[in-house]
């Protein structure tokens, strides 16, 4: 596709922008350590909250919605609890509460408000390290995938090189470039550039977004939609089956259908609850979002920044999904009918986008898809570093560097992530895939370790290791020993593998020092199995009280998943023009709003109440040993 002089112009000058923004703040960046990954904890909430956003605002998931959402329909609304997509909502009912009160600068450093600093602790910190590099590779090479089809659809040079005998196509090069790109930003800037940068890439991608809505209900209307999809597609809720056949309009989504192993809608639906919630009680995985959790001022911020975080996602990103997804239904039908077997269904969004976008508009709107791609991609390379010179090079190679020492480390490690991202991006089958190994294999190996650490106070930093270390090596050999079975199916056999060695490794050795267990549980106050700690340290603080809040966070993440469903819901229905749905739509997300307002936001508080002044008083301490 041949872009005009006006297009290529917008994505350049974007482009440009964003590494000037890196430049300028990276003077305020190199501080510190602290300055570079957390922003000093001075960023505002809504600022971090509107970052975390666009983060998860990415080109590789986009295109993957737009398919999904092409083929299942408003039944596909539904596949995104794969990820979790309301893991967001447990963080800004409880757990970023949990998470910000440990005041340290990694998820691995967290670990030791919890498991203390002996052998055991060691162990868990090392582990929780190795899985963040992976993990943060895993997503890495995830958005190169993503980037590469993408930008090899609507940038007319074709790039394909041959270095020392190697054949590097097209796709490859445009993705090896443009994560280059971001990654000088990322690097000069650290997290004050990751920030900043993500705010306006936000701000350019909701305006792109609400064009292509604006553009799919002009060129679209509903009987079009309606001739163009099977029965059922506009059907929210589902039976036991699926119940979607494409035989009369496009034959080869039905083989799409049963590739993805999704007929029995029902079966997955209840394989999703079941790892969500426990995916979701257990934490984020440390990566961006756990840094912008950190990164807070304080634990009432923290939450405040979770929930606003779908708050301003769903609405313009399903806009774009939406509006992508009919006009490739309405006008691309005979385009794909010829492709026979072969299409590549992650190709949709780029045919819709070069097929119906004008001039001047095409380009802003590859702008902010390219943004999105880079917001993504910044936010995992800020995070990753953060573990290997934190938790690694600071805490057992060199703990007495300078502070330009550790930042220097910091650009080497980031350039050493990307390499490694991309290196393994070359050898990924496509973006479906690539998504179902990070969260079903590996997720399904975070996930047991990660929940008893909150909930049974009998868990200790040996435990944690033996099971993280169980659910990595299973995650990692179970794709290759079973292609066949999904990797969602397998999280069950992954859960329950991990849990075995988490539960095994805890009671074959010590538990954790009162002293530790104590003032963690004091600190962070999380519900469980925590009696025997309470009553101990009742005996210290007589005024000490539990947390008997589960029922009621429970209650709202029950409340607040559908609000955030509602969020979903909106725009689609705008988009395709069932009016009737959308009123009801709007209603139930009003009501559910006014419901959080009282049992969610109204309920914030930061514990111990002078939680600024204890903070300050640490800040102070931490300068002082640093001059």
């Amino acid at each position: 596709m041949n872009l005009s002089v006006l297009d290529i112009s917008i994505i350049i000058g974007y482009i440009v922008l964003t590494i000037v923004i890196g430049y300028l703040l990276s003077a305020k960046a190199s501080k510190n350590l602290s300055n570079y990954f957390l922003g000093g904890n001075k960023i505002p909430w809504y600022m971090l909250g509107v970052s975390n956003a666009s983060g998860m605002f990415d080109i590789t998931g986009t295109m993957w919605t737009v398919t999904i959402l092409f083929v299942y329909g408003l039944k596909s609304v539904w596949i995104p609890w794969l990820w979790p997509v309301w893991n967001q909502i447990f963080l800004m009912m409880f757990l970023a509460i949990w998470l910000r009160r440990s005041n340290v600068m990694t998820g691995a450093e967290w670990l030791k408000t919890r498991f203390g600093d002996d052998k055991g602790s060691q162990l868990s910190h090392l582990i929780v390290v190795l899985f963040a590099i992976v993990s943060v590779i895993g997503f890495i090479t995830y958005g190169f995938v993503g980037v590469g089809k993408f930008a090899q659809t609507f940038f007319p040079w074709n790039l394909q090189s041959y270095i020392m005998g190697i054949t590097i196509s097209s796709e490859n090069m445009y993705a090896i470039i443009i994560m280059g790109v971001t990654t000088l930003y990322v690097i000069k800037g650290g997290m004050y550039s990751v920030v900043f940068t993500e705010v306006l890439q936000f701000v350019i991608m909701t305006i792109a977004c609400i064009m292509v809505g604006v553009i799919a209900m002009s060129l679209v209307t509903p009987e079009q939609i309606s001739t163009a999809i099977p029965e059922g597609w506009k059907d929210v809720f589902f039976g036991w089956n699926l119940d979607l056949n494409w035989d009369h309009l496009i034959p080869a989504v039905n083989n799409k259908i049963d590739t993805d192993g999704y007929s029995l809608f029902s079966v997955l639906m209840m394989m999703m609850i079941f790892k969500g919630m426990l995916v979701s009680i257990a934490g984020p995985v440390p990566s961006y979002d756990m840094q912008r959790i950190l990164s807070t001022e304080t634990p009432k911020d923290a939450a405040k920044m979770s929930g606003i975080v779908s708050l301003v996602l769903f609405v313009p990103r399903y806009l774009m999904i939406t509006g992508l997804a009919v006009l490739a239904l309405v006008y691309l039908a005979p385009e794909f009918n010829k492709m026979g077997d072969n299409i590549d269904f992650e190709m949709v969004l780029p045919y819709a986008l070069s097929n119906f976008i004008p001039v001047g508009a095409k380009g802003l709107l590859l702008a902010g898809l390219v943004a999105a791609f880079m917001s993504t991609f910044a936010a995992n390379v800020n995070a990753g570093p953060a573990y290997i010179v934190n938790d690694i090079y600071k805490k057992f190679i060199n703990p007495n560097a300078s502070q330009k020492k550790y930042i220097r480390m910091s650009y080497l490690a980031s350039f050493a992530v990307v390499a490694v991202g991309i290196f393994f991006g070359f050898f990924a089958e496509s973006i479906d895939t690539v998504m179902k190994w990070l969260v079903g294999a590996l997720f399904g190996g975070y996930t047991a370790s990660n929940l008893l650490k909150w909930i049974w106070w009998r868990f200790n930093g040996y435990g944690y290791f033996t099971g993280m270390l169980a659910g990595l090596l299973a995650s990692l050999i179970a794709p290759l020993a079973f292609p066949e079975v999904s990797p969602i199916y397998a999280f069950p056999f992954i859960f329950l593998f991990a849990l075995a060695a988490s539960v095994i490794g805890s009671l074959v050795t010590k538990p954790e020092p009162d002293e530790v267990l104590i003032k963690f549980y004091d600190s962070v106050r999380p519900w469980g199995f925590w009696k025997p700690v309470y009553l101990k340290l009742k005996e210290q603080k007589p005024e000490a009280k539990p947390n008997n809040d589960f029922w009621r966070d429970m209650m709202n993440c029950t409340i607040g998943t559908g609000w955030q469903m509602m969020l979903v819901l909106i725009p689609i229905y705008l988009v395709i023009g069932e009016f009737m749905s959308l009123t009801w739509v709007i209603l139930l997300f009003a009501a559910s709003s006014v419901v959080l307002y009282f049992t969610w936001y109204k309920k914030l508080k930061d514990y111990p109440e002078d939680y600024k002044c204890e903070v300050k008083k640490e800040e102070e301490i931490k300068e002082t040993e640093l001059v």
